[in-house]
C-alpha cells in the first residue's frame, strides 16, 4: 500500500486529501495511469500532467521515478512565488 495525498485543487477535483492505494504500479506514471482508469474525477485530475508535480516520499521527482519501496507519493501543482 502506498500513501497517496493530493493538494490544492487536485485534492478538490478527487474528493479527499489523502488515500491508501494498492498498486502493481513500477512507476509514478503507471500509478497515475492506474488511478485515472478508477472513476472520472481521477481522469479530470490527472487530465493535464503539465499542471502537476509529484513528490514521492516528500522528494520532488519525475513521473517516471520509481515506486519500489516508496511509502508516499503527493501530487500538487507547481508552487508560485509571491
Amino acid at each position: 500500500m502506498i500513501d497517496v495525498l493530493y493538494f490544492a485543487w487536485v485534492r478538490e477535483r478527487i474528493g479527499v486529501p489523502r488515500e491508501q492505494v494498492a498498486t502493481n504500479a513500477a512507476t509514478v506514471a503507471e500509478l497515475i495511469e492506474e488511478l485515472k482508469a478508477r472513476e472520472e474525477r481521477y481522469a479530470l485530475a490527472f487530465s493535464d500532467l503539465r499542471a502537476l508535480r509529484v513528490a514521492v516520499d516528500q522528494e520532488l521527482t519525475d513521473f517516471d521515478a520509481s515506486l519500489v519501496g516508496v511509502r508516499e507519493v503527493a501530487f500538487f501543482p507547481p508552487m508560485t512565488g509571491g
